[in-house]
Parts: structure tokens; sequence; C-alpha cells
């Protein structure tokens, strides 16, 4: 008998796929770990970005191999913070593959949202053509809402439109209940948190009823549709095969939610976010850390990569800030690799007090500039606003141009000049512009009444002694108490102990006179004003006359001169900015003010470990903005409300470093003139401060 035959099996021969051609030369034009971003597997993705990681560039060609593999634009979901910024991605990807990718969905999370709320807006109540309010039309609605509640906002404080706007939006993008919002906020209006409550609901009816939206409800929303709708869910979860999203960190909890929406119904869930850990420093605008910290718990299976090598700063720079983040306990762990050469050493400073920290830095961008660094390649960073007043100051008086990208220059903000036209008015009696300015805080008193009572004072020798006498029987009934009030603030400030203290006039203005309660009224972010009036009193300290005290800041203000300067390019500027500002951005040398505790970290920040986490992410962005040269500078005493000069202690991200990490500065006086006597002076602090006698192979601690 035969042996019985094998088992057959068929294999097929199948022709072999040509390698897959790209037209952009990814493996050339990327480090490893971007192409492993680039190149990464269907499925959720996190990518912890460090900072000058080339974070912005490794999206843009992940969106481009997705278009050259098929992917066809009208099927990416790319959400950004600014719309500029989607736009500038968009360009970069076509500039790549040359192929138009205009069709994808792509901008900030309120312009994508506004793009799918209208096709299912009818679902929601509301007709597809709906407008969008912007800040000024939310402000006005708000107020027209609270007048239709007849809520006597005379007789009693009462949160304004921005305030109350402010409020209503942190309570929407937190995910909290208004009265979380306030209590958190403005404790102080948490008495009137019903009427609050009221207003928010007629507005929203308002909004309603007029077919329009604000910011928050683009958001708000969506959120909904997508909840209440499974139908209109599962349909665009078919039609976006990917998101991708930028600066992650900076999301809140409301976009947060918005991005696991979309991606709820998908089978692989793709979902790329990109941002750093390190960088995350916006939670008073409502950022969420814990939507990236908590990222890989709501996707589980998550692939994660990191993006650690620097092109922008020296390996001296990077070194710092590893150590300046490695004292947080909830962070995802990196470090930064440097692809450049050794540089010069982090310089640590410490100077004698606020003025000498301005004229120290003043000098050294004067010296920085003559070694040929152009003056819009240096930056002066700080904590808060405030601290630049001194700098200004200073770098005015020297001809240094600069420009400010925290804001108004200091005395050119609203609350400045709010309580500097008291001490104007107690100067000058006849300076309509100071009388009508400080009259019209008052409740109930705009231009017309305003104009009215300085129409019935303006001829007398001395109109505000004129005011002081008037019969106020005559006003309106909802001013009255506060014109009272305000004839009692100027009569007090026309006493000779003000007038030679321009500083407790201040303090006068804001405490007794009532400033602080306007500014609690007035402003969302009136903590940080008033902390800058406080930054003011200090600041008018040495001054025993209030005439010259507002002749010295008004003659400040003066752009006269301006364009004359150290440079010899008449655009050239010095950039100062608050840290906050200065994110995403970066300059050769790099000079970080006010490191003193308590104020950098702030005080009021550091009232829960969470707080301390974040300003130690701040530091951390503050010193990798730097490409080359690094100065952090630190106030060895400062003035307080007595007018007494008391110690400080640096900070303690300065106090956390190792002492291999920077060399210490010591400021010394300029020689002496010569004398009979031949003695010379000191150098600058060594009869008062250790850290400045030359003592310097300790590091700071």
């Amino acid at each position: 008998m035969a042996d019985p035959a094998p088992p057959v099996k068929r294999y097929v021969l199948r022709t072999a796929a040509p390698a897959r051609s790209y037209r952009v030369d990814y493996a050339r034009e990327l480090n490893e770990e971007q192409r492993e971003v680039v190149f990464a597997p269907e499925g959720p993705t996190i990518v912890i970005a460090g900072a000058g990681s080339g974070k912005t560039r490794t999206l843009v060609y992940r969106v481009s191999r997705l278009v050259e593999d098929g992917t066809p634009p009208q099927r990416l979901c790319l959400l950004t913070f600014t719309n500029r910024a989607a736009r500038e991605m968009t360009r970069r990807v076509e500039a790549l593959i040359g192929e138009d990718v205009s069709g994808a969905l792509a901008g900030t999370f309120h312009s994508v949202a506004a793009r799918l709320l209208r096709p299912s807006a009818e679902l929601l109540g509301y007709r597809p053509n709906f407008s969008i309010l912007d800040g000024e039309d939310s402000k006005e609605l708000l107020e027209s809402a609270t007048s239709d509640l007849n809520i006597p906002v005379a007789e009693r404080r009462f949160p304004k439109g921005d305030l109350l706007r402010e409020l209503l939006s942190l309570s929407v993008n937190r995910g909290r209940s208004l009265g979380e919002a306030v209590a958190s906020e403005a404790p102080h209006f948490l008495s009137q948190l019903p009427a609050i409550e009221a207003v928010a609901k007629r507005y929203g009816e308002r909004k309603v009823r007029a077919n329009a939206m604000d910011y928050d409800d683009l958001l708000s929303n969506l959120k909904r549709l997508l909840e209440e709708h499974p139908e209109v869910r599962q349909a665009l979860a078919r039609r976006i095969a990917h998101v991708l999203v930028d600066e992650y960190q900076d999301v809140n909890h409301l976009q947060a939610q918005l991005v696991d929406l979309l991606a709820r119904d998908s089978p692989v869930r793709n979902v790329m976010v990109v941002g750093d850990d390190a960088q995350s420093i916006y939670s008073f605008r409502g950022a969420d850390f814990e939507a990236l910290l908590g990222f890989p718990d709501r996707y589980p299976g998550v692939r994660m990569y990191r993006l650690e090598t620097n092109y922008r700063s020296t390996p001296e720079i990077l070194r710092l800030a590893d150590a300046s983040i490695a004292f947080n306990a909830r962070r995802f762990e990196k470090t930064l690799r440097p692809t450049r050469g050794a540089g010069v050493p982090v310089a640590v400073v410490g100077t004698a007090d606020v003025p000498q920290q301005a004229q120290f830095v003043a000098q050294r961008i004067l010296e920085l500039r003559d070694e040929g660094l152009a003056l819009s390649e240096i930056a002066v960073l700080y904590r808060a606003h405030y601290q630049s007043l001194e700098l200004q100051m200073e770098l005015t008086r020297r001809g240094i141009p600069f420009e400010i990208r925290s804001g108004l220059r200091f005395f050119e903000q609203q609350h400045v000049k709010d309580v500097l036209a008291f001490l104007k008015l107690a100067v000058n009696p006849k300076d309509e512009t100071s009388f009508k300015r400080a009259i019209k805080l008052l409740p109930k008193v705009g231009e017309r009444i305003a104009a009215t009572f300085w129409l019935a004072v303006s001829e007398a020798a001395d109109p505000v002694e004129t005011f002081l006498a008037l019969d106020l029987s005559k006003a309106p009934a909802g001013a009255r108490a506060g014109l009272k009030g305000f004839r009692g603030t100027l009569t007090a400030l026309r006493k000779a102990s003000y007038a030679s203290s321009p500083a407790e006039a201040i303090r006068f203005v804001v405490e007794d006179g009532g400033y602080s309660e306007v500014a609690k009224t007035k402003f969302p972010n009136s903590t940080a004003r008033l902390d800058d009036l406080e930054a003011l009193a200090q600041f008018a300290l040495p001054y025993d006359d209030v005439g010259k005290f507002l002749q010295e800041v008004t003659l400040f203000g003066d752009p006269a001169g301006e364009d004359t300067v150290a440079g010899e390019k008449d655009d050239e500027r010095l950039v100062l900015s608050s840290v906050h500002q200065a994110k995403g951005l970066e300059w050769r040398a790099v000079f970080l003010v006010g490191l003193s505790e308590d104020r950098f970290p702030n005080a009021r920040a550091c009232r829960a470990p969470e707080g301390l986490e974040e300003e130690r992410r701040l530091f951390h962005v503050a010193v990798t903005r730097a490409k080359d040269e690094l100065t952090l500078v630190h106030p060895l005493a400062a003035y307080d409300r007595t007018g007494i000069l008391v110690m400080t202690e640096p900070s303690r991200f300065l106090r956390e470093l190792p002492g291999d990490l920077y060399e210490r500065w010591v400021l010394e006086a300029p020689p002496p003139a010569p004398s009979l006597s031949g003695s010379g002076a000191p150098a600058l602090g060594e009869a008062d401060d250790p850290t400045l006698s030359g003592e310097d192979d300790e590091p700071v601690n």
C-alpha cells in the first residue's frame, strides 16, 4: 500500500509593494524623536515636548505625513490656541507637500466649535445664522440683563460688566457652579449671589432670544450638542479621522471634555495631544493641569513620546532649567538635551535694593548693546507688572527705548491714573481732567453730572474748596452718598500730612477713600491692580512732597526723546514682559528680576501645593526663554509699609539650585573720587550684607 499523501497548504505569492515614496524627506529633516512622533501608529498619543524642542515643526510634519499617506485634509481636526497658529501650520503643510489642505478643520477651539455648531444649531434652539458676541457685546448685554431685573446697583456694590462676564466665563470653563466661581474669585460678592445668578439666567435668555452666542457658549453648546445628540457625535466620529491638539497643557476643563467627546465614538481614538507639563502656567485663566497629567488614565493603551532635544539654549541654561523643575512632584520626567556648544555661565546677582536692581540691569543692557547685541534681542522678565516700575524709570532716564509686553506702561494704566487724579487735584484744584476722572468713579455719576459740578465751581479761585461747600441736596439721590464720601476724601488730602507724604496719600485714597472697593467692582483682576497701587506707594516713599512726586511721574510718561537711544537703529526696542506674556518667545539675553521670596513665587499663589508647583513651572518657563545669556536678579532689601528698609530672602527657586549651575556676581561701588583723606567707599552693600562681600564660594541657600 502506498504511503498516504502529505497534507497540502496553499501559499500565495504576492507582488512586492514598492517602497513608500514621500515628497518630504522626513529622515533628513527631522531628528529621531521627531520622526517617531510623525510616524506614530494610530491610536491615542501624548507627546511631551520640552521647551525649544521643535514641537510645532513636529506637528506640521505629522499632518504632512498623514496627508501623504492618504488621509484627506477634510478628515483632519487641528486645534490650536490662535487662528494665526492654525493658519501658519496649514501654510507650512502646503509648502511641504504642495497640496491644498484648506479643507482641514483647523483653528482655535472656539472657531472650530462655531463651524461644527451651525449645521445643528436648531437642535439647541438656535438658528444656523446665529451671531457671535465679542467681549464688549457680552458686557453690554449683561448690563442690560442687570437693568431688566431692577437690581439697585447704586445703593450697593454689584459686579460691573467685565467682572461679571469673567465670573460667568470661569464657571463655564472650569466646570464649576457660579457660586463656586464667586467664592474663589470674588468672595466679597457672595452676599449677592442670588442676584448674580438671576442676572446670569436673564443673560442666557436674552442671548437665545437674540439668536446669539458668546465665546463660552460656543464651547458649552458644542459639549451639549455632542452629549445630548449621539447621532451628531457619531457622524462627526465617521468624518474626523484624526484629532491633533497643540499646546494641550493650556486647555481648560471644558476644552479637554470636548476633545474626549470628539474621540468617544472613534474605534481607534486617533487623538494626538502635544504639550509640556512644565509649561502649564495659566490656571488663573482656567487652564486645567489635570487634563494633560490625567490623559494616560483617560486613554488606556496611550503611546507616550518625548521631545527632549533643545535647539534654543546653551547647555548651561538647560542644566539650570532641568534643576529648576526637579522639585515638582507632579510632572512627566524628561531631560532637555542641548544641540549647542558651551556658553557663558548663568549669573545670579544680588542687589542692595530694587532701585539698584534697575541700575544694574540698565547698565548691563548697555554693555550688551556695546558688545553688538541688538536691544530687540534682550528681554527683562518679571512675575508681576508692578515689578517693572523702577526699571521703566531707570531705562527712561538713560534713554534706552523699550516696549511693554505685559500691558501698558505703568503710569498709563487706568487704576494708576485713577488714584493719581486725587493727588493731582490736591496739588492743583483747577485740574478739570482730574476732577472729572475722580468724581466719575462714584456710583450714578457720569460725564453729564461731572460736567455740571465742574461748571458750578470752575470759575472759583479754588474749585475744590467751592465744591466742598456745595449743597448736595439737589444732587441725584443715588449719587448723594458717594458724593459725601468723595468730599471727605478731598478734605483729608488737603491736610499737610498727606501733602508731604505721597505714599500715605496714595494708601489713603485706596484704603480709606474707597478705591479698593471701586477696583473690586470694576476690574476682573482687582487683586493684581491693588498690588500695583501698593507698589506705587512703595515707589513714592522717598518723596516728601506730592507735587515733586507728580512732576517726576508725569515727565516719565512724556514720550519725547524715546527715539534717541543707546543703539544706532531707531526701531530697536528692549522688551519688558511678564513671564506669562513671554511664553513661546525667545531672546538671546534674558534678565529675570524680582526673585525675592513672596514675590516670585507669589505669596498668594503658594497657599496651596498646586499653586507652588505652578509658580515653579513659571520660573522654568522664564529661564528657558534665554538662548545665550541668563541673568537672575534678586534685591536683598525692600521698603515695608512704614518706609523701613527690611531684608528680603532670595526666592526659594534660587535656593533650590545646586551651586555648580551658576556663578554669583558681586556688585561693587565705582572707584571713589580722589580725596584729601585718601579713604575710599566700601563696595556697595558690603558693610551690611554677606552675599555682597565677595565671599561667594557657597551657593545661594
